[in-house]
């Protein structure tokens, strides 16, 4: 598949389903994360660890990969900045930002690996969930484009996901069990089982609706090599835990919150560990 394609890909998604709303103000994409309230705390202050990083008022953040914005905690983002500028490949992503910004944001239809915008433009950059669906080479020029356009003395701040996990790959038993209990227990109060999709008969693959999108993560060690030489970067911790480990071993039954509250401390004691062996880790990048 030609980086073009991705690209297609990645905004037939986004248009046709990714931000297409479900439920009230949730968008299908929020399928992609654990919203009940056992996580809710921690989902929070998750989202949270972002603004710390960010310089606390300014002129111009960026959001590139904006999407809808669609949490409140992205909001305080840009709450004491003069305009949030939204890119995005997706316009529907484009035209919900704008319900919930008015007149404090900018939207800009614009490829995150070539960004349209001047050297130097911005206070603050944050990117979140974005770069990991370009294609590799994008991603390295993703990142470098982004130090471009961020103003001296200030912060980026990108959240993604790496291939695979050290900390949940220790988990993978015991997640693989607690899915299998809570499927005898589905199965035991009598709700149906989840149904397989199928294609309808006579739909073509080209013309099929997107069901998803490119993904390629990487790691810490490949993100240092490409970028480390050039970019001054820290690799923190943004949340260890995936939303699958949530939904299998956090429930209101056995304490989930009391243990997301000493998770969320351990990854406060040693956030590089955390965020290195995690799944999602917050690359913070800082411009002389």
């Amino acid at each position: 598949m030609s980086e073009e394609q991705v690209k297609q890909q990645v905004r037939e998604f986004y248009d046709q389903v990714g931000w297409q709303k479900v439920a009230g103000d949730l968008y299908q994409n929020a399928r992609y994360e654990d919203l009940r309230p056992v996580s809710a705390e921690y989902i929070h202050r998750c989202h949270m660890r972002v603004k710390r990083h960010l310089k606390p008022r300014g002129r111009f953040l960026l959001d590139a990969g904006s999407g809808p914005v669609q949490y409140p905690e992205y909001l305080t983002y840009s709450q004491d900045y003069t305009y949030r500028v939204c890119a995005d490949i997706s316009i529907v992503a484009l035209q919900e930002a704008r319900t919930r910004l008015k007149e404090r944001g900018l939207y800009v239809v614009a490829d995150v690996s070539n960004l349209p915008f001047a050297a130097d433009a911005f206070d603050g950059i944050v990117s979140l969930h974005t770069l990991h669906h370009l294609p590799l080479e994008d991603q390295i020029r993703a990142y470098y484009d982004l130090y471009r356009v961020l103003a001296p003395a200030s912060t980026a701040v990108i959240v993604n996901g790496w291939t695979e996990s050290p900390f949940m790959r220790r988990w993978t038993g015991l997640v693989d069990l607690a899915e299998a209990v809570g499927g005898w227990i589905a199965r035991l109060r009598g709700k149906p089982a989840p149904q397989k999709k199928t294609k309808k008969a006579g739909t073509s693959p080209q013309k099929a609706a997107p069901t998803g999108t490119f993904v390629r993560k990487l790691n810490a060690e490949w993100l240092r090599e490409q970028l480390g030489s050039r970019v001054d970067l820290q690799i923190l911790v943004w949340r260890s835990v995936s939303v699958r480990w949530l939904r299998a071993l956090i429930h209101t039954l056995t304490g989930g919150k009391l243990w997301l509250r000493l998770l969320y401390n351990a990854e406060e004691r040693n956030p590089r560990w955390y965020g290195e062996n995690g799944q999602y880790p917050m690359i913070v990048i800082k411009k002389p």
